[in-house]
């Protein structure tokens, strides 16, 4: 029965999960329902603990659950001893119920309690014991979880404290941008953008994506993000400030591989240079909603040595609409990425919206908020009459 608890319970890193999981044991083998209340946060065992309590899991005859005076007391008892506690209520006369309090408790952390109850004969030693042992099991992935939910976070923070403030572009364009993590229990990634101004009115824009996911690839992005603008303050050509990233990185040799794309924007002729490092290329909206692909030499990701990075020259009118993004956007299981690509450089987009508009059209049309991967997009467009900064 115990390697049955070990098999059963704690099969994901989600906490209502595990809860889920610890429920449908207990009522599989030792009684008619069960619930998981957990405290707010866990709560040094030394400590009394609050009787704040929320329901996170129930399972099996959900009724005998709710007597009119409640499990409560009971279970917060069970937490302030730290060991299972067995009680019988006799409610006005039926048939009387059988509970179980017991404290989800591990490495010195408390978490909550499971209940389980049921009618008929009281709980025994054994019965106790198994119960002890599938809470503590339970409590031990909870841990876990709420580990790993608590470095997704930090992750999360320092990638939208990174991503929040990217450099402002020349005021001859209009800029949009969105950073949105993947759901589920991959930590986030190595995803970003950002803009830099050079002379003349002209602005580079960037979107990079560093390989892998947590904190170390987070960690990588902001060290390509410095880089990436010292080389692009000596206003190198795109394909030969990739050439000197490519160098830099592999040189080190202690970070991750990255794909980049480079686009420099010259709203005074009406151009857009782009150099990308095994980057998907950017698509252009035209001012009527329909989009294009634009075809791009495929160079090595950044951090392989191998350089031959080349580029590309596209007009770029005030009516028209750059979007680059990194792969989440567009990547689909058991897709080719031709057909992904093919997908959004089809959509039809409000004729004459706003870059901001443009943008979350096309986060909406792709579901973007559901992708598998994390997303970093940034649309750009020359404003019209605009002049030399």
């Amino acid at each position: 029965m115990f390697e049955d608890a070990v098999e059963a319970i704690g099969t994901t890193l989600d906490e209502r999960g595990t809860c889920e999981e610890l429920v449908a044991f207990v009522c599989r083998r030792l009684c008619e329902a069960a619930a998981v209340d957990l405290l707010p946060t866990d709560v040094p065992a030394g400590r009394r603990s609050p009787d704040a309590f929320a329901r996170a899991a129930t399972g099996g005859r959900t009724r005998l659950l709710t007597p009119p005076d409640g499990p409560r007391p009971l279970s917060v008892r069970a937490l302030d001893e730290g060991r299972p506690i067995a009680a019988s209520l006799d409610l006005s006369a039926r048939t009387p119920r059988q509970v179980a309090a017991v404290p989800l408790l591990a490495h010195g952390r408390r978490y909550g309690v499971l209940l389980a109850v049921r009618q008929g004969a009281p709980f025994t030693g054994t019965d106790l014991a198994v119960a002890q042992h599938a809470a503590r099991l339970a409590a031990v992935h909870l841990g876990h979880s709420r580990r790993h939910a608590s470095l997704r976070g930090t992750v999360m923070d320092l990638q939208r404290a990174l991503l929040a403030s990217p450099g402002r572009p020349h005021p001859n364009l209009d800029l949009a941008t969105r950073y949105l993590p993947a759901g589920g229990g991959s930590l986030v990634g190595g995803d970003w953008f950002e803009t830099v101004r050079l002379h003349f009115g002209r602005t580079l824009l960037v979107v990079g994506d560093v390989m892998g996911h947590g904190l170390d690839a987070a960690v990588d992005m902001t060290a390509y993000r410095s880089m990436l603008r010292y080389v692009a303050s000596t206003d190198l050509p795109p394909h030969r400030v990739l050439r000197r990233l490519d160098t830099a990185v592999s040189e080190d040799g202690t970070r991750r591989p990255a794909t980049c794309l480079l686009v420099r924007v010259d709203p005074a002729r009406g151009t857009a240079v782009i150099a990308g490092a095994g980057h998907l290329p950017p698509v252009v909206f035209a001012g009527d909603g329909t989009g294009e692909l634009l075809p791009l030499p495929v160079g090595p990701p950044l951090g392989t040595g191998l350089g031959g990075y080349q580029q590309v020259v596209r007009r770029l009118s005030p009516d028209d609409t750059l979007v680059m993004f990194t792969d989440g956007l567009v990547e689909r299981r058991d897709e080719d990425i031709d057909e992904s690509l093919a997908r959004l450089a089809a959509l039809r987009l409000p004729p004459g919206a706003g870059v901001d508009e443009l943008l979350d059209e096309v986060l909406a049309k792709l579901d973007a908020r559901h992708a598998e991967d994390d997303v970093a997009v940034l649309a750009a467009r020359i404003r019209s009459r605009a002049h030399p900064a």
